[in-house]
């Protein structure tokens, strides 16, 4: 599933073009350059992540796009998806200090925080450019558990915060707009919830 939700989020940028990176995104104040560099970054980290890092904070750090956005995030899906099934990656903990300092995660729980985080930014990258983002029905099937499982409440009011509150996902059954509405975004950007 991680790897289709990859898939679809290259695809999703691959359709960037010629749109300026200084459009607004769904996530939070961010532009399109910013969500970029942002994914890049924690493709890399999270790689790092697999790959045994456990003290060097920056491999998580947002990464420059410059004038290729899709070749830069094909090359950070490439590298997380390598790291993701090298040998003995999913038998360590893996360090996501963005997360918890201090513990580290099974690897199948990191592994969902980066799915989940794939499919949203991936939707985030479509609603800012245009186009629609189709991930696999099987593939929002898993993430929507996922997503539910991220604690809501009071800290995701904090200026740093992941994700913003809990929205109404509009009704419309469909599991996509469930999982964003789920974390804070509203199915119908850029129109609030």
């Amino acid at each position: 599933m991680h790897r289709q939700a990859l898939r679809t989020a290259e695809e999703i940028t691959g359709r960037i073009g010629s749109t300026p990176l200084d459009v607004a995104t769904p996530c939070g104040e961010w532009t399109l350059r910013r969500l970029l560099e942002h994914m890049v970054g924690q493709n890399h980290g999270f790689a790092a992540a697999a790959r045994g890092e456990t003290k060097d904070r920056s491999v998580f750090d947002d990464r420059p796009v410059g004038d290729d956005p899709a070749g830069a995030f094909a090359a950070s899906a490439a590298d997380v998806a390598a790291a993701f099934t090298e040998s003995g990656a999913l038998e360590r903990r893996w360090w996501l200090p963005e997360i918890r300092d201090e513990r580290a995660f099974h690897a199948t729980v990191a592994i969902g925080f980066h799915f989940v985080d794939t499919v949203v930014h991936g939707w985030d990258v479509a609603r800012a450019i245009g186009v629609d983002a189709k991930f696999d029905p099987e593939v929002l099937a898993a993430a929507l558990p996922v997503a539910a499982a991220v604690p809501a409440g009071e800290s995701r009011l904090a200026e740093d915060a992941a994700f913003g509150p809990v929205v109404a996902d509009g009704g419309s059954g469909d599991p996509l707009d469930r999982i964003v509405a789920i974390l804070g975004r509203s199915p119908q950007w850029p129109q609030p919830a």
